[in-house]
């Protein structure tokens, strides 16, 4: 029984590697343009945008009179990664190594996944996730901060002040991975975690705003973004339009951005919709007593769709995040977020039919873009909705059948076997 479990074992893993292979082969050869996906050129960021800061960022100087830039102060080292592979040019080298961020993602998830109490539907999750995004997730930075956010929560289950520092340098590379530290369990893990991440900030932050000017130049870009045409908010828009609305679509902070009457309201809204979030959570985390293994990668993951989904911009990237905090919550058998990683996972497939292939269909407000958005952000909610659900009920006491939920002590977590990986 053991040697056809261990075969088992061998052969499934053998066969989520060699999907891995052949699926992010297609993905190459897209963003090399051997083959041409319908819609905009996904790669013009890299080659265009991205190589453009590349210059800059050389020069000494954050991009400081280009309002696209809108990222924390370590995404510079994602801009200027490709220098570790100088005997490729600057696009070639970007799409090279997100394929190896890629890879470890994965590894990371199977290396988990071999623990006892914990299984390989993070890491199938991942395999098929990925690519139902198209080109537009190799040429992007979100899932080298992807890779990060998926180390920081898989260390975090024996080293909290791993996670602590891996949350801080993703959040200075894109902000929302501060959502990681949201489910750490209560006394010394938070205290190690959080610590270590305030002191890893503090350093990078001084460090950055040492070594090049400009560094928190794009809280004020950031600041000033409208509500973009992907994002829930922007539903009502595109309702609106088929009943004569009089506004516009523009492209303003390197997105297209509805314009026009109520725009300001409906963006307010989404901002205080974000805070309300922020609320919930804080008394999610105030209430919640049973912090099982799996809880701080629930926690996190419900966060990401909380923050995503009230967010003024939902890019096609954006799916990336959720996809590979869900992947984590999958590793744990005691998870269960599996229900809302597959909507995650359905809903990214939709957002490939949306961008790039029917994006002409989405700046246009008809009924195929907009059947296209209302699907998409649909499952978003439903997903958020569902996470919610469940992590309250499985943290909070008396929120299940009306009985008190156990706390669990520390001693009993270090032996639930689930805490493996």
């Amino acid at each position: 029984m053991t040697v056809r479990t261990g075969t088992s074992d061998r052969g499934g893993r053998g066969l989520c590697l060699a999907v891995w292979g052949l699926t992010r082969a297609v993905l190459l050869l897209c963003v090399f343009k051997v083959f041409t996906v319908p819609g905009p050129d996904v790669t013009s960021d890299v080659s265009v945008i991205y190589q453009g800061w590349y210059q800059v960022l050389r020069a000494g100087s954050y991009p400081l009179d280009d309002v696209t830039w809108q990222y924390p102060p370590a995404a510079a080292l994602a801009v200027l990664s490709p220098d570790l592979l100088p005997f490729l040019e600057y696009a070639s080298a970007f799409f090279v190594l997100v394929l190896l961020c890629d890879a470890l993602v994965l590894g990371l998830l199977l290396y988990a996944g071999s623990r006892p109490a914990t299984r390989d539907a993070g890491a199938w999750l991942w395999v098929v996730g990925v690519p139902l995004l198209g080109p537009t997730v190799y040429a992007r930075y979100d899932l080298m901060v992807t890779a990060v956010a998926v180390a920081a929560l898989l260390a975090g289950v024996r080293r909290p002040r791993v996670l602590g520092a891996l949350a801080a340098f993703g959040t200075l590379l894109k902000v929302w991975p501060v959502l990681l530290l949201v489910g750490t369990a209560r006394g010394r893990d938070t205290r190690r975690s959080w610590s270590a991440a305030a002191v890893t900030a503090a350093v990078l932050a001084l460090a950055a705003a040492v070594v090049l000017p400009g560094a928190f130049a794009f809280l004020t870009f950031q600041r000033d973004r409208g509500l973009e045409i992907e994002s829930l908010g922007a539903l009502v828009f595109h309702v609106a339009r088929q009943f004569g609305w009089e506004g516009r679509v523009e492209l303003r902070y390197g997105s297209m951005e509805f314009a026009g009457p109520h725009v300001a309201l409906v963006s307010t809204l989404a901002l205080a919709l974000s805070v309300l979030a922020f609320g919930w959570l804080l008394v999610w985390r105030l209430r919640a007593r049973t912090f099982a293994v799996h809880t701080p990668a629930d926690a996190a993951f419900t966060a990401v769709l909380l923050f995503t989904v009230t967010s003024r911009v939902i890019s096609p990237q954006y799916m990336v995040w959720p996809l590979g905090v869900g992947a984590v919550c999958l590793v744990f058998r005691g998870s269960r977020m599996a229900l809302p990683s597959v909507l995650v996972l359905v809903a990214t497939a939709v957002t490939l039919l949306e961008f790039p292939l029917g994006f002409a269909h989405v700046v246009a407000s008809d009924a195929e873009g907009v059947t296209l958005m209302a699907v998409r952000n649909g499952l978003l909610v439903a997903a958020t909705l569902i996470a919610g659900r469940r992590l309250w009920r499985d943290t909070v006491p008396g929120a299940r059948r009306g009985c008190a939920a156990p706390q669990l002590s520390r001693a009993a977590r270090a032996d639930t076997p689930a805490s493996a990986p």
